[in-house]
């Protein structure tokens, strides 16, 4: 768990995250509206090199960022189930990229299990930010960023 205190400092937490991530990997997102997912899946493409603006695919459910890996960019507020997601097949879009999907918590049954699960809040002075992962190599990697 790390609170952080402005949209900057959830973007940098994200960026040192996406230092450790590589191609496949996906970042589960959840939280209340307006709890940072969207700055934090921003902070996710500028780790990764992306420098193109990070907007919400909430209405096109999915936006693809290239880079070396790229990121897909997924809003799954609109679905109403994981099936849905499946049905869309956005993961034969963009093979060469990291997930990040925001209210990842609707379409959990249609994710990979080793991913990286971050849980936004409200604080008083901020956002609260827990990262998780049962995965070896992700679990590693959340405690190497949190240790920073």
């Amino acid at each position: 768990m790390i609170e952080t205190k402005s949209a900057e400092e959830t973007r940098e937490l994200a960026a040192k995250l996406a230092r450790y991530l590589r191609a496949g990997d996906v970042v589960a997102l959840s939280g209340p509206l307006g709890a940072g997912k969207t700055v934090f899946a921003a902070g996710l493409a500028a780790g990764l090199g992306i420098t193109a603006t990070v907007t919400s695919p909430s209405f096109v459910i999915a936006k693809h960022y290239p880079g070396n890996p790229g990121l897909l960019h997924v809003d799954a507020y609109r679905l109403a189930c994981a099936a849905e997601l499946e049905d869309l097949a956005v993961g034969d879009w963009a093979p060469d990229c990291v997930w990040a999907v925001e209210w990842a918590e609707k379409v959990a049954e249609a994710l990979p299990a080793p991913r990286v699960e971050v849980a936004l809040a409200y604080s008083v002075d901020g956002r609260r930010i827990e990262l998780r992962s049962k995965d070896p190599r992700l679990a590693a990697a959340v405690a190497e960023v949190l240790a920073c």
